[in-house]
């Protein structure tokens, strides 16, 4: 019984527990056994919550059973990615600098979660403090893809996405800064959302970059993504970005018709760079789409060589903000030795964050700094415009913006790191998204001639989710179902 509740997508799940042929104990057993003989090969997670995930199901099971939780993900097994607090559970951003944080609350998407009947398992390994694109920053170790355990899965919710492909969760919430929750989506197979900035709050989430940050979810198919999406998304007044909205019904958008729908695709984005492999899976995609009755043609975006550096001055910027409070006098990490409280500081700072955390706050500390703000910061601040005004004026001709979500798939392990620059650039197709501050979608439409996932990308207009999941919905029914990974089973395959 056990493999047939992994293979199942979440709302499938919730209808089978709905209906009594599943408990929820018996899912989230299924996905621990799971844990157990995969997790010393792919460490998606940082920590487990076994028993406090149990007690949850149990409780769950009854109101399921009582009628008082009736929910489309009640009693489905979720994780969280590592900088979404979750009470009584650690939250360590990836970092030593936050090794022994445990939140005294837990983060409004993790409360609708609950809310809602999901059970959470526990907290997902990711770049630390969202500051990566391959989970390879990560203080407790990397996580490796599923598809292949010599490749990255992405980043920074690496961990998320890995889970998920993995059948070591049956949906996850992650972070998108930049791409973080696209980019990993496509790495590993699965499929992601950025909703709208604001539609998700940010109460909960340690922050990297406040104005781009934004919470969404990773799930086995779009279906699932919809479905989370409605639970999480929700106005906060904790949250001053929050926005009230009444359109947060996604799952009304699940239809196969996109006849007349007008799909833009930059001819931008398929210039050098772009791998053939990738290039080919996209464009067939665009074709299955316009054998559906979708309109669809070719434009010039424009600015998109200026995003990548824009995208990291304000990002660093703001994480340099950021980050400040992490000190050493308040909570987390403390170095055991110094001569002082300067001294305390640089110690414990330098000792706390890991590599390319220091990297991002340096630049982001030399942009703010004086004589620099006018050449660097500000110019990324108009730059930031320009971009939304080129989205602006796409979108008054197109639903939706269809392209690649990376210019190639997962590089093996340790590439990225060698040269930062190059792990910069590839985040080329996603972070205009956060810029702009639009909703975007990745999911699977092929695979390249090493046999590696290829993500497609879908963005919309602010508040335009609905467009880019039924057109998300058209073309995964057309594509037909994307197989899983031929997963490992024991530490000994992962040596052979």
């Amino acid at each position: 019984m056990k493999m047939d509740v992994l293979d199942l997508p979440a709302v499938e799940l919730a209808e089978k527990i709905r209906a009594g042929e599943v408990t929820a104990m018996e899912a989230l057993q299924a996905v621990l056994d799971s844990i157990d003989e995969k997790e010393e090969i792919y460490h998606c997670y940082i920590t487990v919550d076994r028993d406090g995930a149990m007690r949850k199901a149990e409780a769950v099971q009854k109101k399921i059973e009582s009628g008082q939780l009736c929910g489309r993900l009640a009693g489905v097994p979720a994780a969280v990615k590592d900088n979404i607090c979750t009470r009584g559970i650690l939250t360590t951003c990836a970092s030593r600098m936050l090794g022994n944080f445990i939140p005294p609350y837990s983060a409004e998407a993790v409360l609708r979660m609950e809310k809602a009947g999901m059970v959470i398992i526990g907290k997902t390994n990711m770049d630390e403090f969202a500051m990566g694109s391959t989970t390879e920053t990560s203080a407790y170790g990397e996580t490796k893809n599923p598809w292949d355990i010599g490749r990255v899965p992405g980043g920074s919710s690496g961990g998320s996405a890995a889970a998920v492909a993995a059948k070591e969760c049956f949906a996850a919430l992650g972070s998108d800064t930049g791409g973080s929750i696209r980019q990993p989506a496509a790495f590993c197979g699965v499929v992601g959302i950025k909703p709208t900035y604001g539609t998700v709050s940010r109460h909960g989430l340690v922050a990297y970059g406040s104005s781009l940050d934004q919470i969404g979810p990773i799930g086995k198919d779009v279906t699932d993504c919809a479905a989370l999406l409605e639970v999480i998304a929700s106005y906060d007044k904790k949250d001053s970005t929050s926005i009230k909205r009444d359109d947060t019904d996604f799952m009304d958008a699940l239809s196969e018709d996109v006849k007349g729908m007008k799909i833009g695709i930059p001819i931008d984005y398929f210039g050098d760079g772009l791998d053939d492999g990738v290039k080919d899976a996209v464009l067939k995609a665009a074709e299955a789409l316009k054998e559906k009755g979708a309109i669809v043609e070719g434009f010039y975006l424009s600015l998109v060589e200026y995003a990548i550096p824009a995208y990291y001055t304000i990002a660093s910027a703001e994480a340099s903000s950021n980050l400040e409070r992490f000190d050493g006098i308040k909570y987390g990490y403390r170095t055991p030795e110094c001569g002082g409280l300067h001294d305390m500081y640089k110690k414990t700072r330098s000792e706390g964050f890991g590599p390319e955390v220091k990297r991002r706050i340096m630049l982001g500390s030399f942009v703010l700094s004086s004589g620099y703000y006018d050449a660097y910061y500000l110019k990324a601040l108009k730059v930031k415009a320009l971009i939304k005004k080129a989205f602006d004026d796409a979108f008054a001709r197109y639903d939706v913006i269809l392209g690649p979500t990376a210019p190639a798939a997962a590089p093996v392990l340790g590439a990225s790191l060698s040269d930062p620059v190059r792990m910069y650039l590839g985040d080329i197709y996603t972070v205009a998204v956060n810029l702009a501050g639009l909703p975007a979608i990745s999911l699977p439409c092929g695979r390249d001639v090493e046999g590696m996932p290829v993500g497609l990308q879908m963005i919309g207009d602010c508040f335009q989710e609905k467009k880019i999941i039924r057109a998300a919905y058209a073309y995964e029914k057309a594509r037909g179902p994307f197989a899983a990974p031929g997963l490992l089973t024991s530490a000994a395959d992962g040596k052979n």
